[in-house]
């Protein structure tokens, strides 16, 4: 079946425009990584990389703020996942009494952006006692994500076959059974998506770590980029070694984005085709 895109791209004269607009995009996006690259080897070498990942700066080690952000980015994930999971199976799997309206009252939340939530997330945090922990910030990072992941899943457990949990429930098998049996083997390429998502996300969110963990030695790496910051003096070698760390700060969310970018894509468009 032939389609806009196809058409397109069957244009030679179109198809060269396109990819030509897509290298302008690409290399105004990349111009920054590779400035900063330029920069911290400009006075040091390489050397600056292995002198920023062995130093600590106003208290805070790169090493240790890429450990912090992976336990927060792993926590959320698996909060998301997990309760994204079973939210989906509810909302797609089981007819009851206002299904529908509160599953869109859930999407109405995807409209709340994280600083209409600061003060609420403060007191609770305080009550859970849960100020300068990890899971104090994957709990309200995973609050807001959660609404986009019941989007997605539910969107992708429409198309999973309702005769599938039929049999299993024929076979005398309860809603718990079928779906840790059933209904999550089959969300499996769906919740693979969804982490690779929570992690990207986690990684660079600088808003919640900045409220909750107060201790330098539990920065995430969002933090470490401003903390780090009043610890570089204005000589050439400084200035290198800055802009060094900056580069290896970035670099998590860079290897997942490139390691990851098709989990990354079929996530995002996860149910967005019906047959």
């Amino acid at each position: 079946m032939s389609t806009p895109l196809r058409a397109l791209r069957q244009r030679r004269r179109d198809s060269v425009a396109v990819y030509g607009i897509l290298l302008a995009g690409a290399a105004l996006w990349l111009f920054p990584l590779v400035t900063a690259v330029r920069a911290s080897v400009a006075h040091g070498g390489v050397a600056n990389y292995w002198t920023v990942l062995t130093s600590t700066y106003n208290g805070v080690s790169l090493l240790g703020a890429f450990v912090n952000s992976l336990i927060v980015a792993a926590l959320h994930a698996i909060l998301v996942c997990g309760v994204g999971a079973l939210a989906a199976y509810a909302f797609s799997k089981i007819r009851f009494p206002g299904r529908e309206t509160l599953y869109y009252a859930v999407l109405i939340f995807l409209a709340v952006p994280g600083v209409a939530i600061i003060v609420p997330v403060y007191w609770i945090t305080g009550q859970l006692a849960l100020f300068n922990t990890h899971l104090g910030v994957a709990l309200p990072e995973a609050a807001l994500t959660l609404p986009f992941a019941v989007l997605m899943l539910r969107n992708y457990a429409d198309g999973i076959p309702n005769e599938l949990l039929e049999a299993a429930r024929i076979d005398r098998a309860g809603h718990g059974q079928a779906f840790w049996h059933v209904f999550l083997p089959l969300c499996r390429p769906a919740l693979i998506n969804l982490g690779a998502l929570s992690v990207m996300w986690s990684l660079q969110d600088f808003l919640f770590p900045s409220m909750i963990l107060k201790r330098s030695d539990l920065s995430t790496a969002a933090q470490a980029v401003r903390t780090i910051e009043s610890s570089f003096g204005p000589t050439p070698e400084q200035t290198s070694q800055y802009f060094a760390a900056l580069v290896l700060l970035a670099v998590p969310v860079i290897v997942l984005v490139v390691g990851g970018l098709r989990f990354i894509t079929q996530g995002i468009t996860s149910g967005g085709v019906k047959e």
